[in-house]
Formats: C-alpha cells, sequence, structure tokens
C-alpha cells in the first residue's frame, strides 16, 4: 500500500502543473527568455505535466496557457536596475569575465531570482564608482595591503564586503586588479612601550 505525502506540491487543474512552477514561471518571465527560463527549470529538476524536460517551446506554450507575458528586453538601463553579467558589464564598459571575477571575489554584490538561475548585478552609481581606470592615491595592490595589514586576501575581501574597506577595480593598462584603501595605522602600544623603556 502506497502512503501519499501531506508536503505534496499542489497541482493546478488546468494544466497539471505545480503551483510553484507556474508561480516561479511568472518572477521568470519578466527577466527571460523562454529558452533561459527552461535552463532554469531543468536545472531545479522540474518537470511539465507529463514528467518531461521543459524545452523552449513547452515553457512557451505553458505562458500561453496562463497568460504570462513573454520577457520584452527593455532598450536603455535604468539606473537601479539589474542586469544579466554580460548586460552590466556593457554598461560599465569592462569584460563579462572581470564582473565574474568580482562576483566570485565578493568585490561586487549579486543576486538571483531562484537557484540556478543567472546571476544579476545591479547597476548604480555606487558600483559605477568601483571601476576606475587608474587607482585614486592612497589605494595600493592587494598584495601590499596584505603586507600591511596582516591578514589574508579573503578576509581583506570580506572587510571590503561589510564596508570596513574602500576598495576600487582598475580596469586599464598593465595595473589591472583590485586595490584597496588601507588605513592610516597608528603605531601601537608594544611600538610605544619600548620607545620609552628606561624613561624614568
Amino acid at each position: 500500500m502506497k502512503l501519499m505525502s501531506h508536503c505534496r506540491t499542489r497541482i493546478h487543474r488546468r494544466s497539471g502543473t505545480a503551483d510553484d512552477t507556474i508561480d516561479l514561471l511568472r518572477r521568470l518571465a519578466a527577466h527571460y527568455p523562454d529558452t533561459k527560463i527552461a535552463g532554469i527549470l531543468n536545472r531545479q529538476g522540474r518537470t511539465t505535466a507529463t514528467g518531461l524536460s521543459f524545452t523552449a517551446n513547452r515553457v512557451s506554450s505553458l505562458r500561453t496557457h496562463w497568460e504570462i507575458p513573454c520577457f520584452e528586453p527593455k532598450q536603455q538601463v535604468q539606473d537601479g536596475e539589474c542586469m544579466t553579467i554580460e548586460k552590466a558589464a556593457r554598461a560599465l564598459g569592462i569584460a563579462p569575465s572581470t564582473l565574474h571575477r568580482c562576483l566570485n571575489d565578493g568585490f561586487i554584490a549579486g543576486e538571483q531570482i531562484t537557484p540556478g538561475a543567472p546571476w544579476r548585478i545591479r547597476i548604480n552609481d555606487e558600483l559605477r564608482s568601483r571601476f576606475v581606470e587608474s587607482a585614486p592615491e592612497g589605494y595600493v595592490k592587494m598584495f601590499k595591503a596584505m603586507k600591511l595589514l596582516g591578514v589574508s586576501r579573503q578576509t581583506i575581501l570580506q572587510r571590503v564586503k561589510r564596508g570596513e574597506l574602500k576598495a576600487v577595480h582598475v580596469y586599464r593598462g598593465r595595473a589591472k586588479g583590485i586595490r584597496i584603501q588601507v588605513p592610516a595605522v597608528a603605531p601601537d602600544l608594544f611600538t610605544l612601550s619600548k620607545k620609552t623603556e628606561g624613561v624614568v
């Protein structure tokens, strides 16, 4: 005798497709074309009502059935808009690979609509200010920052992410890469005590 799970996902009678898949489709259709949506749904292990994997045509049919509008790319970039890494890279004037590295390093933040969906970057003035042609005065290479602060690269990037350290990414010339603003470090108490040792 088979037992039915009480946590089983509800199925829509009209299409036989799970509720959460329809809800997800509505959200994804606002940002991605049918081909991309099919890939996302398949990566999440979702199937059609008949147990088939998703294709662009099947996504299109499901959208039509539920009267969900298809994706229409915007012609102009709005400030604060989330966009794909490729589109964000074009807006910033840098290579997509550079943006991928910055995202992986935690130098910039990304957003995902759902697990398996492409990362999206929110374009605004704060993000633009992080990418420069040359490093401002007082900003040093990562290796030097590690030596001056006595911490690892990962720790520095975590501090940048938390807003404890300022950083920029130089995207021109031979000096490409992340630059860190190292705050002036006051002499520590141990150094002071050595200098004043023996003084009455």
